[in-house]
């Protein structure tokens, strides 16, 4: 990556517009039924729970794999643009299959296969835009916002037009419609794809073990005890965090919030607004508080959920979905800042990789199959959603209370909040890894 201090050359107009595309269905596909998975999994074919769980950690497992691809296989032999354009058509295929799938035993070995093929474009798709880009710290901010506006429009696309009566009607989330959207805008990237900038394998020749790869380099690291206390942090948050990305939609729905996917879209728009000032804060509060602060607005928002209703309460729903900006930036962001300021030059890969594998990977694993359990052990039709709401939601909010205190009495690092931190690297961090 070219220093962000170098006068920097303007990116061509026809590559920003590509590279902007390709961003923008990229985020489209995943929030266009990811989002609404649980309510059509529980409310439109009537799976149990604790499966619901399950379907949400082959995300993380396809994470824990995916650098394996990228790094042995397109780093090394194919053109990215090329495996990019067969893993999303073999993605939108998989896709129309899962949406005439009904057998959670059949179903299951299906969503491993399509997040096999999902997850690695995630990050082949950043380092085809930067490998495009003359000084990537300036450059692909812009392009990558793109991905946040995609994962939005999917959002508003299942609410206010298949939602329509025209088309598919009220009950959309309840249907297979947002996954076939996602299966044909997969084919759509793929055939778009052709069309990208060739860009060749970026390590042909080169070795490298498969530890290496999964960023075990970086376990040298935790040698230092406030290293070892943020990893260990960001492990057990990520597995209460899960309650939402795997809940949130069924909950809104089967409390009788109207255009439920719509109205999460909010939380995006709040993470575009506070990624974009979030370099103010981090000069203000360092990285300690602003990784608690991220921490305490999940517990606040599970609080919030768990005492809200659409009606007199729809007020605490929206605050909680507003707060989805503070969850993600001032933690993930923070702590991709904080890890990049820690490792030398030559592990700042590595330990990217090695949290993204503790976060997304283990954590994401983990926390989806407790989130099944959970709101399995919660299900009741003594209740009127079904649900017992408000203790599915206390329980994350607690967990992710209790990890808070922890953190706040055992992680002290004064030198990297004393870092005079460039606000060029603050926003490279957060546009290169930002998660909707």
């Amino acid at each position: 990556m070219l220093n962000s201090q170098m006068p920097a050359t303007a990116l061509d107009p026809v590559i920003r517009i590509k590279l902007s595309v390709m961003m923008f269905l990229q985020y489209f596909i995943w929030g266009a039924w990811f989002v609404t998975l649980a309510t059509y999994l529980g409310e439109g074919l009537g799976i149990a729970p604790d499966k619901i769980g399950l379907a949400y950690g082959t995300a993380g497992i396809a994470a824990i794999f995916s650098p394996i691809l990228v790094g042995m296989v397109a780093d090394r032999f194919f053109p990215t643009q090329g495996i990019l354009a067969i893993l999303h058509l073999a993605g939108g295929l998989v896709l129309f299959a899962i949406s005439r799938l009904h057998d959670f035993a059949i179903l299951y070995p299906a969503m491993l296969v399509y997040f096999a093929c999902y997850m690695p474009t995630l990050a082949l798709t950043n380092s085809l835009s930067m490998r495009q880009m003359s000084d990537p710290s300036r450059q692909f901010p812009g392009v990558r916002v793109l991905g946040t506006i995609g994962w939005i429009a999917a959002g508003l696309s299942i609410s206010f037009v298949l939602g329509r009566d025209q088309f598919v009607g009220a009950d959309v989330e309840r249907t297979n419609a947002p996954i076939l959207m996602a299966a044909g805008s997969s084919l759509l990237l793929g055939l778009f794809c052709f069309v990208l900038p060739h860009t060749p394998p970026s390590a042909a020749g080169q070795k490298s073990s498969l530890l290496s790869l999964l960023g075990f380099d970086a376990l040298k690291l935790m040698k230092e005890w406030s290293f070892t206390v943020f990893v260990i942090g960001s492990f057990l948050i990520c597995i209460p965090l899960q309650f939402y990305y795997a809940s949130a939609n069924l909950f809104l729905n089967t409390i009788g919030v109207e255009n439920a996917a719509g109205k999460m879209t909010a939380g995006q728009m709040s993470e575009i607004v506070f990624m974009l000032i979030m370099p103010l804060f981090f000069a203000r509060l360092g990285v300690k508080k602003m990784l608690l602060v991220g921490m305490l607005c999940w517990v606040l928002r599970y609080t919030l959920f768990a005492f809200g209703n659409a009606g007199s309460g729809m007020w605490m729903i929206w605050v909680g979905i507003l707060l989805h900006g503070v969850c993600y930036d001032f933690f993930f962001v923070t702590g991709q800042i904080y890890v990049d300021n820690k490792a030398p030059r030559d592990l700042r890969a590595s330990a990217q990789g090695f949290i993204a594998l503790v976060t997304l990977g283990f954590g994401a694993v983990i926390g989806s199959y407790l989130q099944g359990v959970t709101v399995a052990a919660n299900t009741s039709a003594d209740f009127p959603s079904g649900f017992d709401w408000r203790t599915i939601w206390l329980i994350p909010a607690a967990a992710a209370g209790i990890v808070m205190v922890l953190f706040a009495l055992l992680f002290n690092d004064r030198a990297a909040d004393d870092a005079d931190v460039d606000l060029a690297d603050v926003a490279e961090a957060a546009a290169a890894e930002e998660l909707a």
